[in-house]
């Protein structure tokens, strides 16, 4: 019984449910009697077989396949969800997307995991036509339940939140319902090789790129770059064997279209030099250091990690972070900041964020006020670490540096040498951090921007708040610039809020394809792959 002509049966029963008892029957009757009609049609779409299945073999199952039990309350939510009818059988056997769930995950090397499920053996069993093994009917369907969960918590969900929370990560996970999500499946298998309702975009990018990269190492990966001298630095036209290795390198990485086998250095390959840097974070200039060079000879297994890494953070984020009208989004590790709107790129900034000791914290809040010429109310951790230090080595210290006393406390009154500069913005979060300008410019041109107390200094602080006030009538151009000359301290409460997520992504795929490595300036990466390992069941 086609789930085709069971479609036609429905549409066919409703049309002469209706037709019949439209003159007989109110409209108010008509529709509860469809509701209880449709309803019942729909637990009738849950496979009905002779399997027995209820919560006392559910129980018995997981006590003689003990090594499962962290997915017990999953599967019995499956059942319960479908008042215990089989999910993997019908009256032909074994249903079409078991074997597409099968072959899933026997790629999970393709999702950047290499975790193997308890008693795979048994599974692999059920879907081979040599085997030999005398597994029960309700045995293979809870079998293929739990890899279903399986599946679904180490590819949608990732590891386990609390661990999560203690590498510092407080983006807002999605809700994901295992339930839901099979109903989906088993409606549109396809979603099994790319859903971006349950997958932040970003993570199928890294996927293609993992695939490639996994290419290249297969095919031998790639030599160490031999590096004359450590104080060597090449230039535009020098000529060497360095330059060709070079040259090779960005030609299997993308960077140049092709080897031309050339050791000059020539308009070619600046303008690969040129995308390598802007790739990995940095400068863009067309000089050749040792520092780029040891950065080409990192092992390609080192960059899978990575990009592994990456993909499992992805499996962290709620899609719907991004789909509102307008937000903004800081990397942490690449130093960048986007204000989008509508999909398009309405303002890129540098950003400068806390240094390892006070590390920017990873969130999600909403910009909710914007502080002209503000106040710097100096943190007492600051005052004891560093202000004290300070004024026993200059009396005049507080003086010079425009702070007063306020409230039993230090603050750094409004002016151009504020620490915030002249503008901040807002956004509630338990951390107390903010964005704000800054009178240090100069660190902008630096490639390593950890400088902060934990705070994101922006470069382009006027002109966030010129674009997020543009539509405000009360706030003008004028207004804004008499608000930033430093000479007291205004408060503009938003009309509507801006979404703001803080996130730590050590390597980002742009949507030509083309990925970005950015250095692990929180040493986040290793930790977070070990516990991708120590996750594997054995």
């Amino acid at each position: 019984f086609s789930m085709k002509n069971f479609t036609v049966s429905v549409a066919v029963i409703l049309f002469h449910f209706s037709f019949a008892n439209v003159s007989s029957i109110s409209t108010k009757n008509l529709m509860a009697d469809k509701s209880f009609l449709i309803q019942e049609l729909k637990e009738s779409t849950f496979a009905k077989s002779s399997i027995p299945i209820d919560s006392t073999i559910v129980s018995r199952f997981f006590k003689k396949y003990n090594n499962l039990q962290k997915y017990r309350s999953d599967v019995i939510a499956l059942y319960k969800k479908r008042n215990y009818n089989t999910i993997w059988h019908d009256s032909e056997g074994l249903i079409e997307f078991s074997h597409l769930l099968y072959a899933k995950v026997n790629l999970l090397e393709e999702e950047g995991l290499k975790s193997r499920l308890a008693y795979k053996d048994k599974i692999d069993a059920i879907f081979s036509d040599e085997s030999s093994a005398n597994l029960s009917k309700t045995d293979t369907e809870m079998l293929l339940s739990t890899m279903y969960v399986f599946y679904a918590k180490k590819v949608y969900d990732g590891i386990d939140s609390k661990k999560v929370k203690e590498m510092g990560w407080f983006l807002p996970r999605k809700n994901l319902s295992y339930e839901n999500l099979l109903d989906s499946l088993l409606s549109d298998p396809k979603l099994l090789r790319k859903n971006e309702q349950q997958l932040f975009g970003q993570y199928y990018k890294l996927r293609d790129v993992l695939k490639k990269y996994r290419q290249i190492e297969k095919n031998g990966g790639w030599n160490p770059i031999a590096i004359d001298s450590l104080e060597k630095t090449y230039k535009p036209s020098d000529s060497s064997k360095t330059i060709g290795q070079i040259r090779q390198r960005l030609a299997l990485t993308g960077d140049l279209k092709l080897d031309s086998k050339s050791n000059v250095y020539d308009e070619e390959l600046m303008a690969g030099i040129l995308n390598y840097k802007k790739r990995n974070g940095f400068n863009t200039d067309y000089l050749i250091a040792s520092k780029h060079i040891q950065r080409m000879n990192i092992p390609i297994e080192n960059y899978i990690k990575t990009i592994i890494a990456n993909m499992e953070r992805c499996r962290w984020i709620d899609p719907k972070l991004t789909k509102t009208d307008e937000y903004i989004i800081i990397n942490i590790p690449s130093y960048q900041f986007f204000f989008k709107k509508n999909g398009q790129n309405k303002l890129e900034s540098k950003v400068f964020v806390g240094k390892n000791m006070n590390k920017t914290v990873v969130l999600s809040s909403n910009i909710d006020k914007i502080v002209f010429s503000p106040y710097w109310n100096i943190p007492k951790s600051i005052i004891e670490n560093e202000i004290k230090y300070a004024i026993e080595r200059d009396e005049n210290y507080l003086e010079k540096h425009n702070i007063e006393w306020y409230k039993g406390n230090l603050r750094q009154k409004p002016g151009p040498k504020n620490s915030l500069g002249l503008v901040k913005f807002i956004f509630p979060n338990s951390e107390d951090i903010y964005l704000h300008d800054t009178p240090s410019k100069d660190l902008f041109q630096y490639e390593y921007r950890a400088y902060s107390h934990g705070c994101i200094n922006i470069e382009k602080a006027k002109e966030l708040a010129l674009l997020i006030l543009k539509d405000d009538p009360d706030w003008p151009v004028e207004r804004i610039n008499d608000a930033m000359k430093g000479e007291k301290e205004t408060v503009c409460i938003l009309k509507k809020k801006i979404p703001i997520h803080i996130g730590y992504f050590t390597a980002w795929v742009n949507d030509s394809g083309e990925i970005s490595f950015y250095n692990d300036i929180y040493l986040r990466d290793d930790r977070l792959v070990a516990l991708l390992v120590a996750d594997d069941p054995k």
